[in-house]
């Protein structure tokens, strides 16, 4: 798959963050030095939120970091083009646990807690209106994402073996419009794909969340490095991270400003869609964040969800979570 070129409305997003740096009139009297370099990410709000946010907030134009954007549709999909060398840096959800403990790259920086992000949609219609009713059904969803982990949790929460139901692996777009389309009667989806869903059909019904079974089913989202682009950028990457907090914590503190901020970057998404989201991820101060990096409860929260991603590809030797991840780097950027 080919990266797709960064768009007019990025590229326009990216000048306006620039625009409203130049005036800022804290800004240090010595020019920071710039670098450029190649981002991925998912276009949902526990995911590339905090990314919107710090461009729209100048704070990583401040730290001289010059993001070229690409888009995906799934998290495989952002790694797999890291690991072809065609990105820097990827923004992704509870993929990177399953990517980072093969080798695929080296992560520094947790974005939130992935609550509820994910949910399960029916359609009564097509004969499901209860949990139980998925005995035997085919379910649509992506394989190794945040969607796959929640589903099943609930399905072993039920009593229902992952191996009496069907799953149908696609890309998120392909599974939810299966799913519009009839050709199946559930779907294990992340936000905001919830709102095509109710949109196309009103009378879908959204079972369950990953709420439900959190903290179980709760997963970390985050940002890793292409493996030889951390070992020779470190500097690079506690920039970035710099500029990462002064994001997060307006989110953190001003919620209602920031999703009202990030409607501009959701066309189809209503405001009241972004407040959802919001509340679908967990997110705490960089001083909170800094306590559970230091006392180990990130590296085992990310371990968690490898834990599960290993056994059931039935891989035996991967990278445990302190292998993979360098706590250090957030803590001696977050002082």
């Amino acid at each position: 798959m080919s990266i797709r070129a960064p768009s007019r409305r990025q590229l326009l997003r990216r000048g306006a963050a620039l625009a409203a740096a130049s005036v800022v009139l804290a800004a240090p009297a010595i020019a920071q030095a710039r670098t450029k370099l190649r981002l991925g990410y998912l276009h949902v709000v526990a995911v590339d939120g905090h990314i919107w946010t710090g461009l729209d907030r100048g704070a990583f134009d401040r730290e001289g970091i010059d993001f070229e954007l690409h888009e995906f549709n799934t998290g495989p999909e952002v790694f797999e083009a890291m690991t072809r060398g065609e990105l820097d840096v990827v923004s992704a959800g509870g993929v990177i646990s399953n990517y980072l403990a093969l080798g695929r790259g080296r992560g520094f920086l947790i974005n939130d807690i992935e609550v509820a992000t994910a949910q399960l949609w029916v359609r009564p219609t097509l004969g499901v209106t209860r949990l139980a009713d998925l005995r035997g059904k085919r379910i649509a969803t992506t394989k190794k994402t945040t969607a796959h982990i929640f589903l099943d949790r609930a399905l072993r929460a039920n009593s229902i073996n992952p191996s009496e139901v069907e799953i149908v692996n696609s890309s998120m777009p392909d599974a939810v419009g299966a799913f519009i389309a009839g050709e199946v009667p559930a779907v294990a989806l992340w936000v905001p794909f919830n709102v095509a869903v109710r949109e196309a059909l009103p009378d879908a019904v959204k079972l369950v969340d990953a709420s439900a079974f959190y903290p179980q089913s709760a997963v970390l989202g985050g940002w890793a490095a292409r493996t030889d682009y951390y070992a020779e950028n470190k500097g690079v990457l506690s920039r970035i991270i710099r500029g990462w907090i002064d994001a997060n914590d307006h989110m953190v503190r001003n919620p209602a400003a920031a999703a009202e901020g990030l409607q501009a970057h959701y066309g189809r998404s209503r405001p009241a869609d972004i407040v959802e989201a919001f509340k679908a991820q967990k997110l705490y101060s960089a001083r909170e964040w800094r306590r559970l990096y230091a006392n180990g409860t990130v590296a085992k929260w990310l371990q968690q969800v490898s834990d599960f991603f290993m056994t059931d590809a039935g891989v035996t030797n991967a990278l445990r979570a302190t292998d993979y991840f360098d706590t250090q780097l957030y803590l001696a950027a977050v002082g």
